[in-house]
């Protein structure tokens, strides 16, 4: 496909409610989107990078400068046919990976549209629904935790992931497992913890917990493959697993039992296949993380988890609970059964407000014309 066209827009959107992690609190987020034009088509991409480089090693400045002065121009001088060509195209930048994946994955949207299927069945998912989960971050106390997961139960949300931190642990799960026994209960570190809390993360175990998600080192799999012989609890890894080689060096070290995907931490869909396969191959489970996106990545995240491995209710949930307002039509609902309805149209399946997106523009540049020539 020919590339007549790459825009940067960055987009300002306050969250519906503050939301607090190990990292700190997140209360308004800076949106990087993609356009990229091709053929009388229109792709979307978006990056994932938060504001601060805390997730991960980029942010929201850095993927903007590596966009438009790098990844930018070396697509631009190409012709790709297939999403699964970016890697090749993107391979003398290192790293980078959210930046990678907002262009990537808006190619892999215009092959989509092109082909006149839906992204979904492009990247091979088998669903036409996918279960629900919801991430509740850190509150300023239990009573205002316990009402916010009362809510999401009653809007039918299959799984809760709590977010936690030292101090912030096991008063809080002993308080929800009381009042909800028999709901499927997770927590989410954020690399919170080191070894020498094993003692303390052994005690995790008595509430039933489906996983407990990356509780040490942002980039460690052997202290992790320690923690796990002690645990019956299931380790899950999310910032640890970078690419295929890291889920398959996950697998061997017996370091987690699930697999968090996220398309930006991966670098884009291509290598979340390829994570997805190598997880399936290993029997470990996976499911897809959320990272507070827009309707645009919330859109690709549909796509990716109906891949056949995505067993366990992921952090795809409504633009309700994070959006006052979306940028895409329809919004993404959630059914009182917990699930999202996959569409069925060409592409990712839901419309950009291009009226809205212009009106929440704060930054806006195309890649050079020389580029694209």
């Amino acid at each position: 496909m020919k590339i007549e066209g790459i825009i940067l827009r960055e987009l300002h959107l306050p969250l519906v409610r503050p939301f607090e992690t190990s990292f700190g609190v997140t209360r308004n987020r800076r949106i990087l989107l993609a356009e990229i034009q091709s053929e009388g088509l229109t792709g979307w991409g978006e990056c994932t990078a938060g504001e601060h480089p805390y997730f991960s090693g980029e942010s929201t400045d850095s993927a903007w400068q590596v966009l438009l002065h790098e990844l930018g121009p070396m697509l631009a001088a190409e012709s790709p046919e297939h999403g699964g060509d970016c890697p090749r195209i993107f391979r003398k930048v290192r790293g980078n990976r959210m930046a990678k994946a907002t262009l990537e994955n808006a190619i892999w949207d215009l092959e989509a549209q092109r082909e006149g299927v839906p992204l979904a069945h492009l990247l091979g998912g088998v669903r036409d629904r996918v279960a629900c989960g919801v991430s509740i971050g850190i509150q300023s106390g239990i009573p205002e935790l316990l009402s916010i997961v009362e809510k999401e139960l009653a809007a039918g949300y299959r799984r809760i992931k709590l977010k936690c931190k030292p101090g912030w642990d096991v008063e809080v799960f002993e308080n929800v497992r009381s009042r909800w026994p028999g709901i499927q209960l997770s927590c989410d570190a954020n690399s919170a913890y080191r070894l020498r809390d094993a003692d303390h993360l052994v005690s995790f175990d008595a509430f039933d917990l489906l996983m407990i998600e990356q509780p040490l080192w942002y980039d460690d799999f052997y202290y992790h493959s320690m923690l796990q012989k002690r645990l019956n609890t299931a380790i899950c890894l999310d910032e640890s697993i970078r690419n295929r080689r890291d889920a398959l060096a996950a697998a061997e070290m017996e370091s987690c039992k699930i697999i968090n995907i996220k398309l930006g931490r991966v670098g884009g869909f291509s290598e979340a296949i390829a994570v997805h396969n190598a997880a399936q191959e290993r029997g470990i489970p996976v499911w897809c993380g959320g990272m507070l996106e827009s309707g645009v990545g919330r859109s690709h995240n549909i796509a990716l988890s109906t891949l056949p491995n995505f067993t366990l209710p992921g952090d795809v949930s409504a633009s309700a609970r994070y959006w006052q307002e979306d940028i895409i039509e329809p919004e993404v609902t959630v059914s009182p059964e917990g699930e999202i309805e996959v569409p069925d149209s060409p592409g990712r399946g839901f419309e950009v407000r291009s009226d809205l997106i212009e009106r929440l523009t704060v930054r806006k540049e195309a890649i050079p014309a020389l580029a694209l020539a």
